[in-house]
């Protein structure tokens, strides 16, 4: 039995997710890092989480951090991928701008980049230590970097994420109703979310 307090907290969240975003990891090498990842989508209210496994070890993103029901991980959806060409063809296809989180040259200034634009928009990040495959950089329709004022060249995956994911919302702000999930699937996920 879920006690009022507990329901109009799950109702308040469901509210304020977001149908039109995702987030991709591509071959993250610790779950740590990848559940630093999960809080601050669960922050921001994606739902989805897409996890591309290539090269490291496959983890059960549901099984990492805290058995605890404060973990984010509880409340966020996931799918697995053994191929990064299948993930962002799929992606594509139904509808998502890729943007890539890369250091190269001709990235484009986070500063720079309009989220708006795009109706449904996938953030790929890459491994902690190499970053994206060339193959998620070909793929992706967007190179993306934030500029950086110090010695060191890049955040680590988190904090990219975060940054990353503040800026979708903050451009989206002004017009979010239009990105949140319908009355009738946020009955839906208030019903699922009560059985977590």
């Amino acid at each position: 039995m879920v006690t009022e307090t507990r329901l109009n907290k799950i109702k308040n969240v469901v509210s304020n997710r977001q149908k039109d975003i995702v987030v991709v990891l591509e071959d993250t090498y610790d779950p740590h890092n990848a559940e630093a990842v999960f809080r601050s989508c669960d922050a921001f209210g994606v739902k989805h989480l897409h996890l591309i496994f290539i090269n490291q070890k496959t983890f059960n993103p549901k099984k990492i951090g805290k058995s605890s029901s404060s973990s984010a991980n509880k409340w966020l959806d996931f799918t697995i991928h053994n191929s990064t060409e299948e993930c962002l063809t799929t992606l594509k296809k139904d509808g998502y701008t890729i943007f890539a989180t890369t250091l190269e040259n001709d990235s484009k200034s986070i500063y720079d980049t309009n989220f708006t634009a795009s109706k449904k928009v996938a953030i790929l990040l890459g491994n902690e230590h190499s970053g994206l495959t060339q193959k998620a950089i070909e793929l992706s329709d967007e190179k993306v970097i934030i500029p950086m004022c110090g010695m060191v060249q890049s955040f680590n995956l988190s904090v990219t994420a975060s940054i990353f994911l503040y800026e979708v919302y903050r451009q989206r702000h002004p017009n979010i109703k239009s990105h949140l999930l319908s009355q009738e699937k946020q009955k839906k996920l208030v019903t699922d979310y009560i059985l977590r």
